[in-house]
């Protein structure tokens, strides 16, 4: 049984929010902070929202290393999803169990998957479920724990006022779009330094809100304005944006190292709103020149506070 001080902690968590890292080694090393952070032993069912290509899978990969995945992201899985031949008087079941709902739902109809998942909760395994806020009214009731993933990643853990999935799946699918622009504006910002000025990677690259960081040991000696007219007349040329080999996106005939390949968006024009700031922003505590860049505008705030209660709900 859980001791008190852990039950304690478990019920004091409203939500909290984190940067989501565009980079797939940023996002596993988040992850296995998350895992140790919040997830509990005896949380049996954990919901996963976001939109395609937010970073769900690695995301849940980084929770739980060795979970085998049931979709198809990297390639076509011709195993059977495993929580439908489970037996719950079979010794060498697994544990836990992985589901993609919108995956699913074309092999499966509503009810079996419902049926498979409280099965499986019945008799105390953990079922993670990607797409939760798809299934959620149909089971009949929440998750656990909840991990969103838009522009940062939301973790909650529910209880009689919520959040529910569709509040945090509101925020999450709102937001993704700055997590693609930034991404997208930060890898051109990469392109030009190296391209006109000679930097190349290894530069550190970290986040801000609707933004970017690229850090310097040295103080550049770059003209800041030019820069950002440079990557301004990239992104209004409408360039596109696409997958290339592994780990390597190409912008127009650019080829350059990602491993974000599908946290981008399509073309360059989809990019708002892009802006640098006019100044490298020294840090005294990584000793480090920070070139921060900014997309979107500041009007669209995320909206967390209004995730905890349905507007509907009266007390």
């Amino acid at each position: 049984m859980e001791n008190y001080s852990t039950r304690m902690l478990r019920e004091n968590l409203i939500f909290s929010t984190y940067y989501a890292p565009r980079g797939r080694n940023r996002l596993y090393a988040l992850g296995k902070l998350l895992s140790q952070r919040y997830i509990s032993s005896h949380d049996q069912l954990i919901g996963v929202i976001g939109s395609e290509g937010a970073g769900k899978s690695t995301l849940i990969k980084a929770l739980f290393p060795g979970l085998e995945l049931t979709n198809d992201d990297d390639g076509v899985n011709v195993r059977p999803t495993p929580i439908y031949d489970f037996k719950e008087d079979d010794f060498f079941s697994g544990h836990t169990f992985h589901i993609d709902y919108r995956y699913e739902s074309a092999f499966h109809q509503q009810f079996e998957i419902v049926d498979a998942v409280n099965k499986a909760i019945n008799s105390g395994r953990r079922v993670i479920i990607e797409h939760f806020d798809l299934i959620y009214e149909a089971l009949g009731y929440n998750a656990q724990i909840l991990f969103g993933i838009g522009e940062e990643v939301i973790v909650a853990r529910p209880n009689v006022f919520g959040p529910s999935p569709l509040a945090i799946k509101e925020v999450s699918h709102k937001t993704i779009k700055y997590r693609l622009m930034a991404h997208s504006a930060e890898d051109i910002t990469s392109m030009v330094l190296e391209q006109d000025y000679n930097y190349k990677n290894p530069i550190l690259h970290s986040d801000v809100k609707h933004g970017f960081v690229i850090s310097f040991d040295e103080k550049p000696d770059i003209d800041i304005r030019e820069l950002e007219a440079k990557v301004l007349d990239i992104i209004n040329k409408d360039i596109k944006i696409q997958n290339s080999r592994e780990q390597h996106i190409k912008i127009g005939d650019h080829e350059m190292f990602c491993t974000g390949v599908r946290t981008h968006v399509k073309s360059s024009g989809q990019i708002q709103d892009f802006k640098l700031r006019k100044e490298f922003t020294y840090d005294p505590y990584t000793k480090e020149y920070l070139l921060v860049g900014r997309v979107g505008s500041k009007e669209e705030a995320a909206g967390f506070e209004n995730i905890l209660m349905e507007p509907e709900t009266e007390l």
